[in-house]
């Protein structure tokens, strides 16, 4: 009986992190890595380019976020599977993985053949997920930001004050103002650099 390959994308910007996940999925006889990209920005062409099965995202990655690229691949190519491969266990990203359609979420340090048994489950309809990291998820609860309070927050991150985000943003000084303060007090923060850091570290930027 002949067994169907699997084809994976890697989205990595690590080179060495990527090179080493594709040479330990390449171990396996049913996996073959079809393409490599070390931007989240490239993910769609790749995928629309060499047709995965499966696209193995990292969250970290320069001109989008492996989230935001799952996104994007959801709505433009929902028959590509997706696994979130992280060094970052946050439970917030963990939530908003899920929200973005990924199929599985898998921290670095699992073992080489988990990675590959999550690549088969997911092609066979299965959900994987790190069970540490979904305890933990809801422990925390839900993320308390809306989307506007989180771009606000994440453009605030750099120290630019409120008239430069607003410009960035197209919005008002006010607005910025609101949506800051409304930010800080949802995280519980005494000031916006604190609240960036918590909503860090909760996984919810």
């Amino acid at each position: 009986m002949t067994v169907r390959t699997v084809r994976v994308l890697l989205a990595d910007d690590q080179s060495m992190v990527r090179e080493a996940l594709a040479t330990l999925l390449g171990l396996e006889d049913d996996i073959e890595v079809v393409a490599q990209v070390a931007r989240g920005d490239e993910v769609l062409a790749a995928a629309r380019e060499h047709t995965p099965d499966v696209a193995l995202l990292d969250i970290e990655m320069p001109g989008l976020t492996g989230i935001e690229a799952a996104a994007r691949l959801r709505a433009e190519l929902p028959e590509v599977k997706i696994v979130i491969v992280t060094t970052f266990g946050r439970p917030g990203y963990l939530r908003r993985a899920m929200e973005s359609g990924a199929e599985a979420f898998l921290v670095k340090d699992a073992p080489a053949s988990q990675l590959a048994e999550a690549v088969r489950q997911v092609l066979r309809g299965e959900r994987v997920i790190d069970p540490g990291l979904a305890a933990a998820a809801l422990a925390d609860g839900a993320d308390p930001l809306t989307g506007r309070e989180r771009e606000v927050l994440r453009a605030a991150a750099d120290g630019s004050v409120n008239a430069e985000i607003a410009r960035r943003l197209l919005l008002s000084e006010g607005t910025v103002r609101n949506y800051l303060s409304t930010a800080i007090q949802k995280t519980g923060a005494r000031n916006r650099a604190e609240a960036v850091r918590i909503a860090r570290e909760k996984g919810w930027l």
